[in-house]
């Protein structure tokens, strides 16, 4: 079914997953298309974004943001074009960055939409490199991981749209950078179009050993986005005053129970104490959204140049963005993976 100009489809939350979502997690329901009241304005939603912050929104436990509620519209990044507006800031045909949710309408008032114009390029790309996978990396890289030319970065989720921005950043800030990734194809688009030092494949039975010899130096900086087994090799590899920006923990985001195995924590906390390593997690928008504009400027900039490289997977239609995200969860994403809802 292709978006109509009559009735509005949307998944909502129909239970919440224990473990990895399945087809009965998200209904698809229709109805009546919004119409807007004074002070708001009429979305209609072109691309949605998918992202592994999405499946903590399933879950109610404790979290930094409210959980979706059973029934809810889902939420999630949108570009859309503005239909009817009563905002004087925002006109008919505007393009916009917005949280539009899983739907093909929505309303907003515009808190923290960005208005984009009549004719901008690549619109899909501000839901990427030029929007909060953007500046995702650029802060958490640039503001925790304090980098100084000639140290080591290691990027887990090195393929993502993350952790690629993450790796070319750094290598335009003078570090040696070392990708982790899952599979050949994956560690070969790092290295060749990336342009990372290394990229070592964590799916491989000599993960360990193989990161071990691509950090001779140690490793400087951790941009931890998997967490796991991945963790595992890279913490014995810190140097003394090692900053590790966390940005997510993938691997565990459909974990029903603690991993089996030992008790890791007093090894965990007896590192960060003798080699003084600074770990901060962080909440993009909460922590550094005051330095979007900043962000914009430079990151617009390094993509005209050439100097940062975006890799984006398309899916059509709306109907496919279930399957699609319990593949992200599943590391099948390759680049950052977007659902265009209509033309």
């Amino acid at each position: 079914m292709t978006q109509s100009n009559t009735i509005n489809r949307r998944y909502v939350l129909a239970n919440r997953p224990k473990g990895e979502p399945n087809e009965d997690t998200l209904r698809l329901e229709t109805s009546e298309i919004p119409t807007p009241a004074k002070n708001q304005m009429l979305l209609r939603n072109v691309f949605l974004s998918l992202d592994p912050y999405m499946r903590g929104r399933m879950s109610d436990a404790p979290s930094y943001a409210a959980p979706v509620e059973i029934g809810g519209v889902m939420v999630g990044g949108t570009v859309a074009q503005v239909v009817t507006s009563n905002i004087e800031a925002y006109s008919e045909g505007d393009w916009v960055v917005a949280f539009g949710g899983w739907q093909d309408y929505a309303l907003s008032d515009g808190t923290g939409v960005i208005n984009m114009g009549k004719d901008p390029q690549n619109p899909s790309w501000a839901l990427g490199v030029l929007g909060m996978p953007g500046i995702t990396a650029w802060a958490g890289l640039t503001q925790i991981g304090t980098p100084k030319a000639g140290e080591t970065l290691v990027v887990a989720g090195a393929s993502g749209p993350v952790g690629a921005t993450v790796g070319q950043i750094g290598k335009i800030l003078g570090l040696r950078v070392v990708g982790i990734a899952g599979g050949a194809e994956k560690c070969s688009h790092v290295t060749d179009t990336l342009g990372f030092d290394a990229c070592i494949d964590y799916k491989a039975s000599s993960f360990a050993d193989d990161l071990k010899q691509a950090v001779p130096d140690g490793i400087d900086i951790y941009f931890e986005n998997v967490g796991g087994d991945v963790f595992d090799a890279v913490l014995p590899l810190l140097n003394a005053s090692a900053r590790i920006p966390l940005c997510g923990l993938i691997s565990q985001y459909n974990a029903t129970s603690l991993p089996d195995g030992p008790d890791r924590m007093n090894y965990l906390m007896g590192q960060i104490l003798r080699k003084r390593i600074t770990m901060r997690g962080f909440i993009v928008f909460d922590d550094f959204g005051h330095l979007y504009p900043e962000f914009s400027k430079q990151m617009t900039g390094w993509v005209k140049e050439g100097k940062i490289k975006y890799r984006e997977e398309m899916i059509d239609g709306l109907e496919q963005a279930p399957s699609a995200f319990i593949g992200l969860l599943r590391g099948e994403a390759f680049g950052k993976r977007v659902i265009k809802i209509a033309d």
